[in-house]
């Protein structure tokens, strides 16, 4: 098993940084039939790994699969841990902070490492980042494959680590089982605010209260109501508000948000209460000063579950912004004073129309204290409607505290209105309000109105970023960096002019998603590199290796392949063998000897002899393209140096190859 120090070390930073999933297998992978599957349907996630290998349950929902017979000597492992996001970043989206970038500064700490891959992916109900990587930690090299997820505020691990010489053995397997890990059920339910589903419920602040037989003040007791039936006594969270407030709003997650009414022109730190476990406690959130001589006095929710609060003079409107973790404020004068009436409400001494709740459409409905009109204000456009709206069967004698938009069970939409003593029910269609219930409610809080909608008013999703690709070119055998190297990329929106590296060999390409670009890379001494390769959308890291070219050095033609039992080269072998050609015309002086090599299949002696025909055949190829015999050798080996496992045809076909070593020349 390789050393643990290292992995820590990365693992530490990485941690710190940081729906179905759509699998595609590796090539060379072992088919599913040949696998396990395990599934942990309390978090949420399922996986599987491959026969022989075992499993090793840690503390749930960590688990490792291993292989080999023993934990302690296993040559390869995946290890497979989930953790709640911490609070600051629970909230916020998981990509917004470029973690791909993040991971890359970590890697390039680690000694002689080669980032294989690293990009990060925005699946909807998830978010992932990929990484592969090699590095030398001791005398050996390390191989690390994985995959970091984000979901409902918990951060998830797969990742693949052996050493890189055990590569042939388990690579494919280890990729196999990191790309398998798939979400299935609902798991845990998500920490996030904006995945919460807000439920029936209404609150109000009760204004008043019964103390040793005599009506007093309170505004610190809530009343819960069902949205079914607001004439049931309701449940009383008795003085559960460290303060007197006017101001209540409920958020998506089902708990209770107020501040303060003391009028003290400073910025006010808003409370959160959670009527489930009747636990409350500050926010980090603060409002701005609300003006001398005014006090917050109505709060609301809107459409994205965000929170007002708004000042009593109507001046000062502010939104809080719990997925963002933000405070800004929408206006700082009031829009009705662009109404024609707004004399008749807003003279010296006039009561308050600060009283508020908003709707769906963004429409925000003002209730006038005096004698509960209604006042409409678009809250997109802070434009006021052009006529208040006037409400028969309500009391003459003023002191209408609030407004609140509800649903009931049956999906029927209800306005309430709480008045002097009792709460109200407004038809807006024939302006007429009925009483439903006594009680005195500084402010009512409710937002099952918006569950219904609340997908649908999310923001339309961008789209795809520009791909973004940084990498370095780099020694195969040493990991140093080539910045003499001849690096050209031609596709969507690039030029076919050669590209300058940075004294670290980095390199900067910026193109569309899902295109091909071909990479050519060049320099004396190496192995030149001609590939295609296809960008993700946003960042991705990616290094590029050469291969040098000085004698007893192995190279593989990884796609020179043949026909099963024949000493028939595949069609996809030729863009290889046409590469080796311009290699060996480009370097007159080199020699090279080909190595064949079959499955292990059939009889040891046929094969190698099979092997020696393949050797043959490419010799023969490349002579046809004008090498000269004379500087190629060949050696048939059969099937005793296999490149990959032998137990599936997925996986031999990989063995039935030729490789080619330098023996002179340079």
């Amino acid at each position: 098993m390789v050393s643990i120090p290292g992995w820590l070390r990365l693992m530490r930073f990485v941690s710190l940084l940081l729906g179905a999933v759509v699998v595609s297998w590796p090539a060379g992978a072992q088919a599913l039939t040949d696998w396990q599957t395990f599934t942990d349907a309390g978090t949420g996630y399922q996986v599987t790994y491959p026969h022989g290998w075992q499993v090793r349950e840690q503390a749930a929902p960590n688990v490792s699969f291993y292989a080999g017979t023993a934990w302690a000597a296993a040559p390869a492992v995946v290890q497979l841990t989930s953790q709640p996001l911490p609070a600051s970043r629970l909230n916020q989206p998981p990509l917004a902070a470029d973690p791909a970038d993040s991971v890359w500064q970590a890697l390039l700490l680690l000694p002689q490492v080669r980032v294989v891959r690293l990009d990060q992916h925005d699946a909807g109900p998830y978010q992932e980042l990929h990484y592969e990587y090699t590095y030398a930690d001791t005398a050996a090299r390390t191989r690390v494959v994985g995959r970091l997820l984000w979901r409902g505020g918990y951060q998830f691990q797969l990742e693949y680590r052996a050493a890189a010489a055990h590569d042939a053995q388990y690579l494919a397997a280890g990729r196999q089982l990191v790309a398998s890990f798939g979400f299935v059920g609902p798991g845990r339910p998500s920490r996030r605010y904006a995945d919460q589903l807000c439920d029936d419920k209404l609150y109000g602040i009760a204004a008043l209260r019964v103390h040793d037989g005599i009506w007093e003040d309170d505004c610190r007791t809530i009343h819960e109501f069902a949205a079914a039936d607001l004439t049931a006594p309701p449940r009383v969270h008795r003085r559960v508000l460290p303060f007197q407030s006017y101001a209540l709003a409920k958020g998506f997650d089902n708990c209770l948000y107020s501040v303060t009414k003391s009028p003290t022109d400073q910025p006010e730190r808003v409370y959160r209460y959670n009527p489930t476990t009747r636990q409350g406690g500050y926010t980090t959130w603060e409002l701005p000063a609300q003006g001398s001589g005014n006090v917050w006095i109505s709060a609301a929710t809107d459409v994205r579950g965000n929170l007002l609060f708004i000042t009593n003079d109507a001046n000062l409107l502010v939104r809080v912004s719990p997925v963002t973790d933000s405070v800004t404020v929408v206006w700082g004068r009031d829009p009705l004073r662009n109404a024609p009436y707004f004399p008749a409400v807003g003279f010296a001494g006039a009561g308050t129309h600060a009283n508020f709740c908003l709707d769906d459409t963004g429409t925000l409905y003002e209730v006038y204290s005096t004698n509960g009109t209604l006042l409409k204000i678009d809250l997109h456009t802070q434009q006021p409607a052009p006529a208040p709206l006037p409400l028969t069967g309500l009391p003459a004698q003023g002191g209408y505290s609030d407004l609140l938009m509800q649903q009931d069970t049956s999906g029927r939409r209800r306005l309430y209105v709480a008045g002097p003593k009792s709460v109200y029910e407004i038809d807006l269609a024939r302006q007429q309000a009925t009483y439903v219930r006594r009680g005195v409610y500084t402010d009512l809080a409710g937002c099952n109105l918006f569950r219904p909608n609340q997908a649908a008013s999310l923001p339309v999703p961008p789209s795809p970023p520009a791909a973004t690709w940084l990498g370095r070119v780099l020694a195969a055998d040493s990991q140093a960096p080539l910045p003499q190297a001849r690096l050209s990329v031609v596709g969507p929106g690039t030029s076919a002019a050669g590209r300058t590296l940075t004294a670290a060999g980095e390199f900067l390409v910026t193109g569309v998603p899902a295109q091909p670009y071909q990479v050519r890379v060049q320099l004396p001494g190496y192995l030149p590199l001609d590939t295609v390769y296809q960008l993700p959308a946003g960042p991705s890291f990616q290094d590029i290796v050469l291969r040098p070219l000085h004698p007893g050095v192995l190279l593989r033609l990884d796609n020179v392949e043949f026909e099963q039992g024949k000493a028939v080269l595949l069609p996809s072998s030729a863009p290889d063998l046409n590469r080796l050609v311009d290699l060996l015309a480009t370097s007159p002086e080199l020699t090279i000897e080909l190595r064949g090599h079959t499955d292990n299949q059939g009889d040891p002696q046929l094969n190698v002899q099979l092997s020696e025909q393949r050797v043959a055949v490419v010799k023969a190829y490349l002579v046809s393209h004008g090498v000269a015999a004379e500087r190629i050798t060949g050696l048939g080996l059969g099937g005793i140096e296999p490149r990959a496992s032998n137990e599936q045809e997925a996986t031999r076909r990989l063995n039935r190859r030729v490789e080619f070593r330098i023996t002179g020349g340079l």
